[in-house]
């Protein structure tokens, strides 16, 4: 295992982003390579900024209060009689726990949700609420392991859709370029189009 992997393996999974990173791996690699601190995870708190300071043989630090404080972990959970079916929180959850289409009422996969806590702010109609995660499932490995997995077939899933998304956009554009140059009134507009864009720059 590289380091990365160590202190990956030592973080909650949580996806949450306080500490300033696109999710735990990513904050994982930024404290390997020396450029993020080791208290800068609040659901982690102490004693995961404890945990982290034996891995690497530095002193604790306290929890830096720029990424939040430590309090105890929550799962979400939507009332379902206020959802209005508008996606936004399954847009924004970062492993994947909610579950529904659109104008039709969402839910959250309790066992799956981390208490990232990113649907709240992203719900319109105040709809989603938090409740105390049971603690075995706080302090469970499996269901860390579980969330980072999770994460990582979402992001692995974005990637391959924004790269479908581009490649249908290219063929587009090469579709237009090639019918320019076999038709002259395209072609034409296509060159009138070229020197208004490069008088407006």
């Amino acid at each position: 295992m590289t380091l990365a992997d160590r202190i990956d393996a030592l973080l909650p999974q949580t996806q949450c982003e306080q500490c300033g990173y696109h999710g735990c791996r990513p904050y994982a690699e930024a404290i390997a390579r020396g450029e993020a601190k080791i208290n800068q995870c609040p659901p982690g708190g102490a004693a995961g900024i404890a945990r982290l300071a034996a891995l690497l043989d530095v002193s604790p630090l306290p929890l830096d209060p720029q990424h939040g404080i430590e309090k105890p972990r929550m799962l979400a959970r939507i009332v379902e009689a206020d959802c209005i079916g508008c996606t936004k929180c399954i847009q924004t959850c970062p492993v994947d726990a909610i579950v529904g289409a659109a104008k039709l009422m969402h839910t959250v996969i309790a066992d799956d949700c981390t208490g990232c806590e990113l649907c709240v702010p992203a719900c319109p109609v105040d709809c989603i609420v938090l409740e105390p995660m049971p603690l075995a499932q706080v302090n469970d490995p499996a269901h860390a392991d579980a969330a980072r997995a999770h994460f990582q077939r979402r992001e692995a899933r974005l990637a391959h859709e924004q790269a479908q998304r581009d490649a249908e956009l290219a063929a587009r554009k090469a579709e237009v370029a090639a019918a320019a140059e076999t038709n002259p009134v395209l072609a034409a507009l296509a060159r009138a189009r070229a020197r208004q864009q490069g008088k407006s720059t």
